[in-house]
C-alpha cells in the first residue's frame, strides 16, 4: 500500500502564511501551492486566519440607497403560453369548468394529454387530467389557467 504525504507540509504552512499576510486571495494561493481553494479555506481556518472586517464593512448596509430591481421579464415559451391561453391581454378570461371524463394514469399520458396530476402520488385515486393540449403544452387550457398567470391578472388578484 503507497503512503500517502500530507497535502500540509511545513513548507506548504509558510507559505500559505506569507501569501495571506501579503493579502493574495483563496485562489491565488491554491494555484501557487498547488491545492484546491477549499484546502486554503479550511487551513486557514484551523489556523485561525482570518482577514479582519473592519467596523464599516461590517455594519448592515443602508438600502435605500440600492437601484430598485428591474421587474423581471417573463420567458418568451411562458408569454407565447400566456398568449395562447389568453389571447388579447384586454380579453376576459373563461373560466369555465374542466371536463373530468378524459382521466388517465401514468402509462396512458400521450404527447398531446394534460399533466395535471390530480389527487395525491401513491393513492389509489391518482391519475392526470388528461383533456387535449394545445400545441406542444403540458395542460389543458383549464389547468393551464391555473399554472401561468399573466403579469397583470397576478397584480389584480394580489391587490
Amino acid at each position: 500500500m503507497p503512503v500517502l504525504s500530507p497535502t500540509w507540509t511545513d513548507e506548504r504552512i509558510e507559505l500559505l502564511k506569507r501569501h495571506f499576510e501579503a493579502g493574495l486571495s483563496c485562489s491565488e494561493i491554491a494555484a501557487d501551492i498547488g491545492v484546491s481553494r477549499n484546502a486554503v479555506i479550511g487551513k486557514l481556518s484551523r489556523l485561525n486566519l482570518t482577514r479582519g472586517r473592519t467596523a464599516e464593512e461590517r455594519k448592515v448596509r443602508d438600502r435605500s440607497f440600492a437601484p430598485a430591481r428591474a421587474p423581471r421579464a417573463v420567458p418568451r415559451l411562458q408569454y407565447e403560453m400566456l398568449a395562447t391561453i389568453y389571447g388579447e391581454a384586454d380579453a376576459p378570461v373563461v373560466a369555465g369548468p374542466i371536463d373530468e371524463a378524459n382521466r388517465c394514469s401514468l402509462l396512458e399520458l400521450a404527447e398531446n394529454r394534460c399533466r395535471w396530476p390530480i389527487s395525491t402520488p401513491g393513492e389509489d385515486d391518482f391519475c392526470f387530467c388528461g383533456n387535449t393540449t394545445p400545441d406542444g403544452q403540458p395542460y389543458c387550457a383549464g389547468h393551464s389557467r391555473l399554472a401561468y398567470r399573466s403579469y397583470a391578472r397576478a397584480r389584480a388578484i394580489r391587490g
